[in-house]
């Protein structure tokens, strides 16, 4: 019985399996859905939170670095608004330092806070060195250090450095007791052993007196200088720096003065003191302030200050400017900020030269340098030099080039600049320098030979043709020689030169503000024929100029002979036509008359030939009488004494003369009369020219055209007007216009008669064109075509008008 029980017990899962096995496969999909669904909402759920807390953190997270920001900027604030300067040096090893406060605060006006750390800039030779070993082992070995220093310019500087995280910082500052404040404190301390312990922190010299005026202590800095000074160091009974008269005094004044005393005194080579002395309760403390070479003028052992020349630098008009032995600037002018396009404001007393020469290479004003750095050090070895020194030029990108020259400011140290603007100067160098160029290429192109002597008497320029001339060696002349040396070497070349060069000397070195410029001619022994000038010039200098004649004197020399030749034939032409003029003139008027009477002669006394024979001797003669008549007219003219004789001309009249004359010189004897043809404009205006002149130009005109022509051609003469000039043309049927024609109305030789039935007198053509041109007219000459020649006149229609004469 008790095992049924637990036999039913057994029974029923299995009885509860077996029966839900049926439903087991609708169950299974509903409930990995509904579970699936659960699982999401879950996870989104917490997804959300989650988000939610994750901004509530950032939001928290930006809060405090905000905060840590504000906080750090209020602390650099702080730092720099305060009078100290901290240096801090990152972990990383690459990264650069970073500076806060105020640099003033250490180092003098002007400096960059970068500056800080090339310690030799404001602190002594051996505290730079100290410093730097201290920064260096805090950086490297991680010591930490607490330490003073003293700057160039006597104030005690704190110095703290430790470990910021992994790196390092440093911070500067003013010691709160410096020391020309530090007599108040000896003066509030109560016993000997607190003034000591205050006299021993000094870094200047220091002492104790007690009440009797003796030495009772003494601190390091005070016994150093009693060893520069070659007193004896001895720290139990130190020695009086000063001498005994001076300390007398100054001790007197002490006891007088119950109070703080100051003087100042001259200890040989450590330099100028000032001695300031404080009453205590055991006797008197006092220490020395070494005097800046500013500070020691109005000393009357000191030597003078730079300053008491201010008011001369200020009114010159050259750039200075001058820096003291901490390359800080003392002075200036105004020609120096205006060199340098500085505002004064900047330019402050105090300013170092680095920051000042930084600005300038900033702005462009500088000469480019590849080095900046290292060309800066080179500069600033002025403070170093004992003499003046003269650098070399500095060529600003500006165009400028500026000449700087340093010298030592004084005993004290320090530097005195002196600029000079060379700009105009080098331009008017190098134009002056293109202008001698030029000169000198111009005298040496000359064919002169050129010497310029100075008033000494030396030369001072000449050309290459000098040399030549005189046969001088141009490196005599390169050497500037005396003109007793150029004499001397000329007489070696030639020999009269020495005597003629010393005849030229009174020339040269008269002095005579009144003396004129000479000329004249040399004749040299060697035949070489020279002329000379002498020019003074405006600065007072002797040019001189030789040009060898020779070859032209004697072409004037045949030209002279020549025109001598010239005047004989001219005279003897002369005299050939007075005989022409008389002795021709007068058998041919009987030779006329003669034949005149025969051809006279009535009846039958003559047969035709002798008839015939007759008129030829008339046409002879008259061509005879006109060739006569034509030399004279020539020689007149040639001689100028040939003239018109306007008046009013009747043209019909004119050519009637002219075809007489023609009719005389050319006979009918053979038969063939001349064919003229005259066509005269029946409107032409009053004629005015000489009728003679007009005449013989017809005839010969028309004698020239019947001498050319074929038997019967015609020959035409036609007289027209144009404007105010009046025209006569000949025009012929001969063999046309050939070259010697043409150059026959040009010059005095008339051309043979190439197929003429007669020859010309050999004047006729030179005759028309010597009185047309005394009419003030032209003579022209064309080919007419087939055949033929066409001669033109052109005169003005009022000669007396025109006056016009060759």
């Amino acid at each position: 019985m008790a095992a049924a029980p637990l036999t039913l017990m057994m029974a029923v899962p299995a009885f509860a399996q077996t029966s839900s096995m049926a439903s087991l496969g609708g169950i299974v999909p509903l409930a990995v859905a509904v579970g699936a669904g659960g699982f999401a909402l879950v996870a989104v759920t917490l997804l959300r939170r989650l988000l939610r807390e994750g901004r509530e953190a950032q939001r928290k997270a930006n809060e405090q670095v905000a905060g840590l920001r504000a906080l750090v900027d209020d602390y650099e604030n702080l730092i720099g608004g305060s009078r100290e300067l901290t240096i801090v040096w990152p972990e990383q090893p690459n990264m650069p330092p970073r500076f806060l406060g105020q640099a003033a605060a250490v180092l003098p006006a002007g400096r960059q806070p970068q500056s800080v750390l090339n310690f030799n800039t404001w602190l002594g030779g051996g505290e730079a060195d100290r410093l730097a070993t201290l920064v260096e082992k805090l950086r490297l070995e991680g010591r930490s250090f607490s330490a003073s220093v003293t700057a160039l310019d006597g104030r005690l500087v704190r110095a703290n450095g430790w470990l910021a995280g992994g790196g390092a910082a440093l911070r500067l500052r003013p010691a709160y007791a410096q020391p020309d404040v530090l007599s108040g404190a000896v003066a509030h301390a109560s016993d000997k052993a607190s003034i000591i312990a205050v006299l021993r922190t000094l870094g200047k010299p220091a002492f104790l007196r007690d009440a009797s005026d003796r030495l009772v202590f003494a601190n390091a800095a005070y016994l150093d200088l009693c060893k520069t000074l070659g007193k004896p160091v001895n720290p139990e009974s130190p020695a009086e720096v000063l001498d005994p008269s001076q300390l007398q005094a100054h001790l007197a004044d002490c006891r007088n003065a119950g109070e703080p005393t100051s003087h100042r005194f001259a200890l040989g080579k450590a330099g100028e003191y000032e001695m300031i002395e404080v009453p205590v309760s055991t006797g008197r403390a006092g220490y020395l302030s070494k005097l800046a070479a500013s500070d020691t003028a109005s000393s009357e052992n000191a030597e003078p200050s730079l300053t008491h020349i201010s008011g001369i630098i200020d009114t010159l008009a050259t750039p200075i400017a001058i820096f003291n032995a901490r390359r800080e600037l003392l002075q200036f002018n105004a020609a120096y900020a205006a060199l340098w396009n500085l505002d004064p404001k900047f330019l402050t007393p105090g300013l170092d030269e680095r920051a000042i020469l930084d600005k300038l290479r900033t702005e462009g004003m500088l000469p480019n340098q590849v080095d900046y750095h290292t060309w800066r050090s080179k500069h600033l070895e002025s403070y170093t030099r004992k003499a003046p020194f003269e650098a070399e030029p500095w060529h600003l990108p500006d165009g400028r080039t500026i000449k700087v020259i340093t010298a030592p400011a004084g005993t004290q140290g320090g530097v005195i600049y002196v600029f000079e603007d060379l700009t105009e100067r080098l331009e008017l160098e190098s134009a002056n320098k293109a202008m001698t160029n030029v000169q000198r290429e111009t005298i040496n192109a000359l064919s002169e030979a050129v010497a310029v002597f100075g008033t000494n008497g030396r030369l001072a320029l000449s050309n290459p043709r000098l040399s030549a001339l005189w046969k001088l060696p141009m490196n005599t002349l390169g050497a500037n020689p005396h003109i007793d040396q150029i004499a001397e070497a000329s007489s070696q070349a030639i020999s009269d030169g020495g005597k003629i060069w010393r005849d030229l000397k009174r020339s040269i070195i008269d002095l005579n503000p009144t003396r004129t410029d000479q000329s004249g001619r040399i004749e040299r022994a060697d035949g070489r024929l020279l002329d000379y000038a002498t020019t003074r010039l405006p600065d007072g200098q002797t040019m001189m100029t030789f040009l060898d004649v020779t070859e032209s004197a004697s072409y004037s020399k045949v030209l002279k002979e020549r025109n001598d030749a010239l005047v004989t034939a001219d005279r003897l032409k002369d005299a050939f036509v007075e005989n022409v003029s008389y002795e021709l003139r007068s058998p041919l008027t009987n030779i006329i008359g003669f034949a005149d009477l025969l051809a006279g002669t009535e009846g039958d006394t003559l047969n035709e030939r002798q008839r015939d024979y007759i008129e030829y001797i008339r046409a002879s003669s008259v061509t005879l009488g006109v060739l006569i008549d034509n030399i004279l007219d020539l020689a007149s003219v040639d001689a100028g004494i040939a003239e018109l004789n306007p008046e009013l001309l009747n043209v019909s009249q004119l050519i009637d003369k002219a075809r007489a004359g023609l009719s005389a010189t050319f006979p009918e004897v053979s038969g063939d009369a001349i064919n003229l043809a005259v066509d005269i404009d029946p409107d032409l205006p009053e004629f005015i020219a000489d009728g003679t002149r007009i005449v013989q130009v017809l005839y010969n005109l028309l004698s020239n055209a019947a001498r050319f022509s074929p038997p019967g051609g015609e020959i035409r003469l036609s007289v027209s007007h144009r404007a105010d000039r009046m025209l006569f043309i000949i025009e012929d049927e001969g063999p046309g216009l050939t070259d010697e024609l043409r150059s026959a109305i040009l010059t005095r030789l008339d051309t043979p008669s190439s197929g003429g039935r007669l020859r010309g007198a050999g004047l006729g053509l030179s005759i028309v064109r010597t009185f047309v041109n005394l009419h003030g007219g032209t003579i022209s000459a064309e080919q007419r075509e087939p055949r033929g020649s066409r001669i033109i006149v052109n005169l003005p229609r009022d000669s007396a008008l025109a006056g016009v004469a060759e």
